[in-house]
């Protein structure tokens, strides 16, 4: 007896069958580990040639290098081989300089001069005695002696002149607030500086 299947019942079946044998395969395919073949290449592009690219220094742009390429050298005429004959000629050659052969243990040593003598020999002859100071002298006394006058007691008084003004000053006195009037006498005068506690004479300027 025939078994009908409608339509419905009929994709259901197919739907169910598609998907038995997409889970079969995949068991299979579990147990056995699967295809070992490995998958295909693909196909590598051509390489392009590299172009230089170099920045100018003072814009700081990148562009192509350009210029005259370098000459390519040919290297048919190089010859690998080792030539014995040639390297023992080289071996064969013998010093002969004036100096110390430094390819050589049993050449003469090297000279070294001594020092006449050294700084610390210098050091040793004894201690340095440091510079004794010596003041500077004190300034001339900036005044001149043109005259005097004498009372009737014998006490002269001396005409001093600095600069513009003129002093009249007796033993004692002080001059400018700085120069002290020591002595008076007919040829010179003798002067202190205070400043510096110097005694000068002073001469009698003549006419």
């Amino acid at each position: 007896m025939a078994l009908k299947v409608g339509t419905e019942n009929r994709r259901n079946v197919i739907i169910a069958g598609v998907l038995f044998t997409v889970l079969l395969y995949l068991v299979v395919s579990q147990l056995f580990g699967g295809s070992s073949a490995p998958p295909p290449a693909r196909p590598v592009a051509a390489a392009k040639p590299a172009t230089v690219r170099t920045a100018a220094v003072t814009g700081g742009t990148v562009g192509s290098a350009t210029g005259p390429e370098a000459h390519k050298l040919a290297n048919s005429g190089l010859d690998p081989a080792l030539h014995m004959e040639k390297l023992a000629a080289i071996e064969s050659i013998e010093y002969a300089g004036n100096g110390r052969n430094i390819f050589s243990a049993d050449s003469a040593p090297v000279v070294i001069e001594q020092p006449i003598k050294t700084a610390r020999n210098d050091q040793q002859q004894g201690p340095v005695t440091p510079p004794v100071y010596i003041p500077p002298p004190p300034p001339a006394i900036d005044l001149k002696y043109f005259g005097y006058s004498a009372s009737k007691d014998g006490a002269r008084q001396a005409f001093l002149l600095h600069g513009d003004d003129i002093f009249e000053a007796s033993a004692g006195e002080i001059v400018s607030h700085r120069y002290k009037v020591v002595a008076v006498d007919a040829h010179s005068v003798q002067v202190t500086d205070l400043s510096y506690n110097n005694t000068q004479t002073l001469p009698l300027l003549a006419n």
